[in-house]
């Protein structure tokens, strides 16, 4: 399994909760970090000694959208292979019409149930 330690970046507490609940029960040997400020993220992790090693990013977020924290992220050295995880409820050819796809691994569409959502992270994770 490549991916360990997972940092989720979504304003929606809700779908935070959800999101943290659907990867706990596909493996607990994967830590997931939630934080629902696209600005405290960044900072965090511009002084973080310990990386993720994937992040989940959420598009539709105030202050900055998804997009633009990429941006702000790719400018920074040590932040700029973590691999990201487009994670909104856009549909993808959406997304792709939108141009939010660009500088990320893949997108995926915030599934409606919590059966889907853990089968999308099962297939993502290897879990």
């Amino acid at each position: 399994m490549l991916y360990k330690n997972i940092l989720l970046i979504d304003d929606d507490r809700d779908d935070t909760d959800i999101f943290i609940e659907a990867i706990n029960s596909l493996n607990k040997d994967i830590r997931c970090v939630a934080e629902n400020n696209p600005i405290k993220a960044l900072e965090n992790l511009k002084s973080s000694e310990k990386l993720p090693d994937l992040i989940f990013l959420d598009y539709n977020m105030p202050v900055i959208n998804g997009c633009e924290f990429l941006q702000k992220m790719r400018k920074v050295e040590q932040l700029r292979q973590i691999p990201v995880i487009l994670y909104s409820t856009y549909s993808e050819a959406a997304a792709e019409q939108l141009s939010i796809t660009q500088d990320t691994e893949k997108y995926i569409t915030k599934p409606n149930t919590f059966v889907e959502l853990k089968a999308v992270l099962k297939d993502i994770l290897g879990a």
